[in-house]
């Protein structure tokens, strides 16, 4: 049996090099003082690495411990431009170890402008430890108008229905208790964002007495979450007995250990296996046995006749799995039999629907993916071998002709001047191929954003790369003009704090997604289609995205216009980052998505109608 909640957070070892960044003088202070003194301090005990924050009046005091009483190490402050940054970059270091970070929001003005981003990590079932302030509860110590509109008598019920838990304590001792549930149910399968909110008051007050030491361990045990053994054994009597079984690999840790357990479980089933582009990297897409490239809104051709052909679908955690059924069998429920891994039904109070269509499901094994495939492994008598680091796949050769971009020579030259390297590609653009970059390890892809977020992608990025630095791997994020446009500023943390990372950005020059459903609706209605990129473009003027990433302090590149260019400004790209710089390659490219992503689209905007 194992554990459904993760090792707890690592944090920043105390020779970190962005701790010298921003050294404190030392201040002298040993015992906890203050209120805002014991948050602090617990978050230590949590072993919370990093907080990432936009600074703000209503948690001045937590602030001040953080740097005058911790000195600014373990957790270790990231300074963000924009509330919606901090949250993002939390959920992209949690996108790669699994492990919690915390964010910190001013006031309710603050987590508003933060609320994109936790609901992203909601959807994405991914822990980020939000921390937010308010201003004095108490109405008689507020100061005149701006703790005023800076106080809500509520303040959590603004982002309730998208985390798992919230909490405002009201004394040093239960703002203790409150953290350590928050960093302990954040952490707990189905993971997800938490809210604590910090009276002002409470923070700034002197303590009146100290508090007993604290064994963070002791109140945050592992949560043990496993089927019971005969719905394991009923599973695998089903598994042995299929002939044309189809695994759905959906959400999955970064480990390698599960990975190489999945790769076992498909190749002793000699299961067809489907993956999606909205989830981490979770079988390797050109292995023998995968069923045509990752999807996005929809399985592609080959992905839906392995479906229409199985007589036993194995969902694993898969987003969707209504949906996708739907998309290839219609409104009839699929003949296979179906097993769903999965503890998402936990999860919900009714407020988003991100838990998508009520599936039909013959057997339920309550677990995450990465406990249930070693006791099904164990179940059939598989001994799941160790993979290792598989060599990385030919890049394709240089394309011939020097013409306009798309998004696929975009992707080959990249794999190309990526070489050998190790990469982890922290974004993807919606008009991205998933045949065009296998993957072939955990870490080659972590994911989308989660919530369909759009401005996420630059500082998803950059926790994500927070987390890589010193692994080895070269982190990239290609993402669309919109997002980047929405996001851009999150490079400066990445600037500032010398998080080496190459972003890419496919510049169609239009919010072009909704180019195509304006496209399809004008079909529908018999008007002109010609007129579908009114109110869509991003031209005249042209933006200068390569000098919007210099304005960050990032090494901007293009706009590269023709495909010949490619090869060295991306070689020379890759070259900044190894060199502990962030880069910016501003590529335009023609406007399009693949023939199975548009036809996805279309056919969703049909059923709207």
């Amino acid at each position: 049996m194992t554990t459904s909640r993760p090792k707890p957070a690592r944090a920043a070892p105390a020779n970190d090099p962005l701790a010298a960044i921003e050294r404190p003088a030392h201040s002298g202070t040993n015992a906890a003082g203050f209120g805002s003194d014991v948050a602090a301090e617990t978050l230590r005990a949590l072993d919370v690495p990093y907080i990432a924050l936009n600074p703000g009046a209503s948690y001045r005091g937590l602030h001040d411990s953080l740097v005058n009483h911790l000195g600014n190490t373990r957790p270790l402050m990231l300074l963000c431009l924009h509330e919606e940054h901090a949250i993002a970059i939390a959920h992209g270091y949690a996108k790669v170890t699994g492990r919690a970070m915390a964010a910190a929001v001013h006031s309710n003005v603050g987590l508003f402008h933060g609320t994109m981003a936790i609901f992203n990590a909601w959807c994405d079932r991914m822990p980020v430890i939000v921390i937010g302030a308010t201003g004095p509860v108490d109405a008689a110590k507020r100061r005149p108008w701006i703790d005023w509109i800076h106080t809500a008598r509520d303040q959590g019920a603004i982002v309730r229905g998208y985390v798992k838990w919230d909490d405002q304590p009201a004394s040093p001792a239960a703002t203790r208790e409150a953290l350590l549930r928050a960093a302990w149910i954040a952490q707990t399968a189905p993971m997800g964002p938490v809210y604590v909110n910090l009276d002002a008051e409470m923070q700034e007050a002197p303590l009146e007495a100290p508090l007993p030491p604290l064994d963070a361990a002791r109140f945050t045990p592992a949560a043990e979450v496993a089927p019971p053994p005969a719905a394991i054994e009923q599973a695998a009597a089903a598994l042995r007995a299929a002939r044309r079984p189809v695994i759905l690999a959906g959400r999955a840790s970064r480990s390698l250990a599960a990975w190489d357990a999945r790769v076992a479980l498909a190749e002793a089933l000699d299961a067809r296996v489907l993956t999606d582009l909205k989830l981490g990297a979770a079988f390797p897409t050109d292995h023998r046995l995968h069923a045509g490239a990752p999807g996005l809104v929809a399985p592609v051709a080959e992905a839906a006749a392995a479906l229409r052909a199985a007589d036993l679908i194995l969902s694993l955690d898969w987003v969707d799995l209504a949906g996708t059924l739907r998309s290839v069998f219609g409104a009839e429920p699929p003949p296979a039999r179906i097993i769903q891994v999965t503890l998402d039904h936990l999860n919900h109070g009714g407020w988003s629907m991100d838990y998508q269509g009520l599936p039909p499901v013959d057997l339920l094994l309550a677990a995450e993916p990465d406990t249930a495939v070693p006791a099904l492994l164990a179940a059939l008598g598989v001994k799941a071998a160790h993979c290792g680091a598989a060599p990385a796949p030919a890049a394709p050769a240089a394309a011939k002709g020097d013409g306009a971009i798309a998004v696929d020579d975009l992707a080959a030259a990249l794999r190309r001047a990526a070489g050998s390297r190790a990469v982890t590609l922290t974004h993807l653009p919606l008009g991205w191929n998933g045949a065009s970059w296998p993957f072939r390890h955990p870490l080659d892809y972590i994911g989308s954003e989660g919530g369909g977020g759009v401005g996420a992608g630059p500082g998803v990025s950059v926790g994500a790369a927070l987390a890589l630095r010193g692994s080895g791997r070269l982190p990239i994020a290609v993402c669309g003009d919109g997002d980047f446009l929405m996001g851009v500023t999150a490079l400066w943390t990445a600037v500032h704090y010398r998080i080496p990372l190459l972003v890419v950005v496919a510049n169609n020059r239009s919010f072009f997604n909704d180019e195509v459903h304006q496209e399809r609706v004008a079909r529908m209605r018999a008007r002109p289609v010609e007129n579908k990129w009114i109110g869509q473009r991003i031209d005249d003027p042209d933006i200068d995205l390569a000098a919007m990433g210099r304005a960050q302090g990032a090494v901007g590149f293009g706009p590269v216009t023709r495909a010949g260019e490619l090869d060295a400004v991306f070689a020379a790209a890759i070259a900044a980052v190894e060199d502990g710089q962030v880069g910016v390659v501003d590529v335009r490219v023609e406007p399009g998505y693949t023939p199975a992503m548009t036809a996805a689209l279309t056919r969703a905007a049909a059923k709207t109608t």
